[in-house]
């Protein structure tokens, strides 16, 4: 069984800073992508970033140059750095892990973090 478990949501200023965590824990096959993804009221879930083990990562055009994904692929961490928040950001934040290969071979979310961007 594969589990994510993020930290670091809470309530910011437009213009500030938030820092997110994930960890993951289980049979982790070292090949695989890690990211965020996000769901602000009355919408559908939305990528904001990934990050595949290879180093590749992957922005939604809205947070481009804003946010930052990074993995500490030995901690089987991942973590999205996110400067300059705009009261469009709000949303809760659910860390996602796609395993390509092995016996828990699928797709893994965590509960979700909220991220609350005040004007």
């Amino acid at each position: 069984q594969v589990q994510l478990v993020e930290s670091g949501g809470g309530l910011v200023q437009a213009g500030g800073s938030l820092r997110l965590s994930c960890a993951a824990s289980g049979s982790i096959f070292r090949l695989n992508t890690m990211g965020w993804y996000r769901q602000a009221p009355g919408k559908q879930r939305e990528l904001v970033a990934t990050l595949s083990s290879g180093g590749s990562p992957n922005y939604a055009g809205s947070v481009k140059g804003r946010f930052t994904v990074s993995r500490d692929s030995a901690k089987n961490t991942v973590y999205l750095q996110m400067n300059s928040l705009k009261s469009e950001d709000t949303a809760i934040y659910y860390c996602n892990i796609n395993l390509p290969f092995g016996v828990l071979k699928g797709e893994y979310w965590g509960r979700g973090t909220q991220v609350t961007v005040s004007t």
